[in-house]
């Protein structure tokens, strides 16, 4: 609101007043964002797939300079002389319905030089993005200038940037963001000294080159730095991480003699830069054009290896640690190169802190309390950790304003914590790991027509209409939720494949010569650990070197106590073991070292339709798995690669199991084909559909959003239902 008031009173202000109160907010932005500027070290690593610069080169150097005014133009020739002198060529960014017109035969004149020329903009007055009709309306006027004048390259004025926007230029490279710099009016750094691919649709896309050394009006003018000691220091650094010095400098700010008017510092602090670029860093660097930069990065990197820059946050009431769904889904954004940080609950007896995981930056806000048995109680808890998460992450996004925020339920309320990034513009994605109303009418034995059913259909309804795009964990779900809540077009199924990363075939260490039963998940009654409990006494009747692990918990205050009771009341408290709660990195040797898998949900209750993430870890590891019958897993699984039974009878249960440990040929059988499964419907060959979701999202041409509470007005259920597939959610 700030910057916006700034821009609007900005042609009526003196200059004496605007650069006070330029310097004002710089000096106390400069102080708190001494941390990361001007050297942001995150912004230092090296992005996935990197290719190194041409002919082995350490670092690329690229000059840029904004022509704003008339003045600017008049003195392009002399910065032309200057750099020619210095051995260098550079890239000149001109308004083309601004205050002045550029001369064809300057333009000629450039490009017979060897330098290049650009588009700076249509005006040069900010309002470029105050809507998306605007910016279409001048796109198309923008697009006749990139054409005319065989430019490759774009850079809005201000700094201004909508990188899903942009596609509509058909631009090969945009140069409109940077590393850090707090100092501009949009301060949202991409927090890299690399170029990096912007997707669009069908494919398309352009190279994006963020600035990396501070700005020289910013430097000179409003910071009012008497040497170039801060450039000097930044070069070192770019150059020791084999980065990208891109600079941009405008021929309006500087002085060519000794006539220096306010507001212009002299060409010598230039002159210097370039020195020391040829004498500290002789031979070390690429000296390019930002067109050549744009174009060795597409011909050296196929578009699936290409690093893209997003900027993603996800929110879960959950230990980020722990949760394989959230942690496949930001592991494999880090891993392209986008920048993705999670705000979380602490694991139990856990500590509020920040941290850094695979790649992830994590924050743990706020204890998670154990009593679950009250729903209101649990309802409560959750919306004070909605609000918590509000307020960490609406000063977040205001200091990096995210381009993505992805919210995982439960509850699906806590969507509403990104209200602030939403109305920003930012793209919003409710994840739907858990169909909230069933889940909660089985765990509080509530009634299916109750008062808090029935408020829970209206959350899930208004929630969905307030993101962007749900994701539901399995193809029944998306059905229901077609026809209650969300439009079939916003809704998309991403089932919980196994992440290679993590769960790589394990080379079992456990030479004991017992037979290891295993469940790990959580205690919740739908997940029928009582049966499985029963049947495994029947398995020990007959195998008395068989073991029931068990690993979780959850379930409300008394599940572990009521298992516990049942374990001695069947005499089973010598080989019935409960192991506490696992790290997701613990299970995949966990259940490498078990003989047996069991899955025995509840096909009566939330587990009919409750798709385990369990079966296909447990075939990853080739284990076996026992399995309920139920709705879901019998739409995904068969008796090729799994052993079911019949939901809620422990004899059966017990037959199941016993059939798999004695009969090696049933045994083999299942782990050849598990094996088989995960390797058609792994992580690795999904999370492309995940990745192109996001890419979509981020480059649509439509910023339609609504508020809370203007979404209790609106009543757009699609009744289309999904066709039944088969395949594991092909």
């Amino acid at each position: 609101m700030q910057n916006k008031t700034y821009y609007l009173f900005k042609p009526v202000l003196p200059w004496a007043l605007r650069i006070l109160f330029r310097r004002w907010r710089a000096n106390s932005r400069r102080v708190t964002f001494a941390d990361t500027w001007p050297i942001d070290e995150v912004a230092g690593a090296t992005p996935p797939n990197w290719p190194g610069w041409p002919q082995g080169k350490q670092f690329a150097v690229v000059l840029t300079h904004d022509v704003e005014g008339a003045k600017g133009l008049q003195r392009v020739p002399q910065l032309m002389d200057v750099e020619c002198r210095h051995g260098f060529r550079s890239s000149f960014n001109f308004v083309p319905e601004g205050e002045y017109r550029l001369p064809g035969g300057l333009r000629r004149t450039l490009e017979r030089d060897g330098f290049e020329v650009g588009v700076h903009g249509l005006e040069h007055d900010g309002k470029l993005y105050s809507s998306k009709a605007n910016f279409s309306a001048k796109a198309t006027r923008i697009r006749e200038y990139l054409r005319d004048w065989n430019a490759a390259g774009f850079r809005s004025p201000l700094m201004q940037h909508r990188l899903g926007w942009l596609h509509q230029l058909g631009v090969d490279y945009d140069s409109s963001t940077f590393d850090t710099d707090p100092f501009e009016p949009e301060p949202d750094g991409v927090r890299t000294i690399f170029p990096f691919w912007v997707p669009g649709p069908i494919g398309q896309g352009y190279v994006e080159l963020p600035y990396t050394l501070v700005q020289d009006f910013t430097l000179f003018v409003i910071l009012r730095e008497p040497t170039i000691d801060i450039w000097k220091k930044k070069v070192d650094w770019i150059a020791a991480h084999g980065g990208m010095v891109l600079l941009n400098v405008h021929p309006d700010y500087i002085s060519f003699d000794r006539n220096r008017q306010r507001g212009e510092y002299p060409v010598s602090h230039y002159e210097e830069l370039l020195t020391y670029l040829n004498e500290r860093h002789h031979q070390h660097f690429w000296s390019a054009l930002p067109r050549d930069v744009g174009r060795f990065y597409r011909s050296s990197l196929p578009p699936e290896l290409r690093n893209t820059r997003r900027k993603i946050c996800m929110v879960v009431h959950n230990s980020y640690e722990s949760d394989n769904r959230v942690r496949r889904y930001a592991e494999t954004l880090a891993k392209r190169g986008d920048y993705v940080e999670v705000f979380a609950i602490c694991g139990r007896g856990g500590e509020k802190r920040t941290a850094t995981l695979s790649g992830v930056t994590f924050h743990t806000i706020k204890q998670r309390l154990g009593n679950e048995k009250n729903e209101w109680m649990f309802a409560f808890q959750l919306l004070k950790f909605m609000i918590v998460s509000s307020a960490h992450l609406t000063r977040q996004h205001h200091r990096i304003r995210y381009d993505l925020i992805h919210v995982h339920n439960i509850p699906d309320f806590l969507v509403f914590s990104a209200w602030y990034p939403k109305s920003t513009g930012a793209k919003l994605i409710l994840d739907i790991h858990d169909i909230v109303p069933e889940l909660f009418q089985s765990k509080f034995r509530s009634r299916r027509g109750g008062g808090y059913v029935t408020l829970l259909m209206a959350i899930e309804k208004i929630s969905a209409k307030f993101a962007n795009h749900v994701i539901v964990a399995n193809h029944l779900w998306q059905e229901r939720l077609i026809c209650r809540s969300v439009p079939k077009n916003k809704c998309s199924v991403v089932l919980n494949y196994v992440d290679p990363a993590i769960f790589h075939r394990r080379t079992r260490i456990r030479q004991d010569g017992k037979i290891i039963v295993i469940f790990p998940g959580s205690f919740q009654w739908h997940q029928g650990l009582d049966i499985a409990i029963k049947a495994f006494g029947r398995v020990r009747a007959q195998l008395p070197n068989a073991e029931f692990h068990l690993y979780g918990g959850g379930g409300g205050r008394y599940a572990l106590a009521n298992l516990s009771e049942l374990v001695d009341a069947l005499g089973l408290s010598a080989c019935v073991r409960f192991g506490g709660g696992l790290t997701l990195d613990q299970v995949p040797q966990v259940m490498a070292d078990a003989d047996l898998g069991v899955v025995p949900k509840r096909a009566d209750s939330f587990g009919n339709e409750a798709c385990s993430t369990k079966i296909m870890e447990f075939m990853s590891q080739g284990v076996p798995v026992v399995v309920s019958r139920t709705k879901v897993d019998t739409y995904y699984f068969d008796e090729s690669n799994v052993r079911f039974f019949n939901s809620g009878d422990d004899r059966a249960m017990a037959e199941a199991m016993l059939d798999v440990i004695l009969h090696s040929e049933v045994r083999n059988r299942l782990v050849a084909n598990g094996y088989d499964y995960v390797e058609r419907h792994g992580w690795d060959r999904k999370k492309r559909e995940y990745l192109d979701l996001i890419d979509s999202l981020l480059s649509e041409t439509s910023d339609d959003y609504k508020l809370p509470w203007e979404l209790l007005g609106t009543n757009t259920i699609s009744r289309s239902r999904k066709a039944a597939t088969t395949g594991g959610g092909k």
